[in-house]
């Protein structure tokens, strides 16, 4: 298993290190505490830059379906102007 430190994964996620540490608190971020210092395990974070897997593929896909199902009409009328 491999880890980055806060640092590291807020800015992979685009977010401030004090907003990892909150996600880390609630559990949407699986981390270690190592001494004073938290590790991020580096599964937890995106994949950006990576080639996705099939079933990163397959969920990619569906949350497009569900936006264009929910929104669709609202993105025609975006396009057009």
């Amino acid at each position: 298993m491999k880890y980055v430190g806060t640092a590291e994964a807020a800015k992979a996620l685009g977010i401030s290190r004090v907003a990892v540490l909150k996600k880390i608190a609630t559990g949407q971020i699986k981390a270690i505490k190592i001494g004073r210092v938290w590790a991020v395990e580096e599964s937890s974070l995106p994949t950006v830059g990576r080639t996705p897997t099939a079933s990163d593929r397959k969920r990619i896909a569906a949350a497009v379906r569900k936006s264009v199902d929910e929104y669709g009409e609202a993105l025609r009328k975006l396009g057009s102007e």
